[in-house]
């Protein structure tokens, strides 16, 4: 099985990345956050990946983290969640946050992740309470280590791309647009608010 790959980008959207590695192409599928830590087209990449084999496709799954990926694992084992519903609820909030809201039961946080309903909420606090409950404490120890703004940034981005889920737009579109209106703004001291991602990302959805 492949766990991880390295090599040159040379597709990359918010939901898939293609690797050149050594002249072949690898289709990984990825996280919207996961999509953020990747450098731009063209760039060299690492991704930590789970090879998932069903009988009529074998599909790679990649990950710009290791404790993304162990999270993605847990999440799999919940009854009614197979690998590409963990990564839209992956690309909707932190590996810190969902861990918390697991273990704090927080089924509002969670059901306004998309895909997640309120059956689907109650199994992930049920079946996973006690697993991230000991496991998030280490999330939480390495996320101390991050810059403030790094954690703000994050944090505000994933409440900024549920407000346009919840708009109704897609959440492939949503990060999207979000991640243009990051890089537009990459340059600039202060990290964006909510309210400002919004704004933005609105404004360029208008105009497409």
């Amino acid at each position: 099985m492949i766990a991880t790959l390295k090599g040159q980008i040379s597709v990359k959207t918010p939901t898939v990345v293609v690797l050149d590695v050594h002249g072949v192409g690898y289709e990984v599928f990825i996280s919207a956050r996961s999509c953020e830590n990747l450098p731009a087209t063209g760039g060299t990449a690492f991704l930590h990946v789970q090879t998932v084999v069903r009988e009529d496709a074998i599909t790679l799954f990649g990950f710009s983290t290791k404790e993304e990926k162990d999270l993605f694992l847990l999440l799999i084992t919940v009854s009614g969640i197979g690998p590409r519903l963990a990564l839209t609820i992956l690309s909707g909030i932190g590996v810190r946050e969902l861990c918390q809201a697991i273990q704090a039961r927080d089924h509002t946080r969670l059901t306004a992740l998309p895909g997640v309903g309120k059956k689907t909420a109650q199994r992930l606090c049920m079946e996973l309470g006690e697993k991230v409950g000991l496991w998030g404490g280490e999330v939480e120890k390495l996320s101390k280590h991050l810059p403030t703004a790094e954690v703000d940034g994050h944090h505000a981005m994933s409440d900024a791309a549920s407000a346009l889920i919840n708009l109704g737009y897609p959440s492939a579109t949503a990060w999207e647009v979000l991640q243009t209106v990051r890089g537009r703004n990459r340059e600039k001291p202060a990290v964006l608010g909510v309210e400002d991602l919004i704004r933005q990302a609105l404004q360029l959805l208008v105009r497409h």
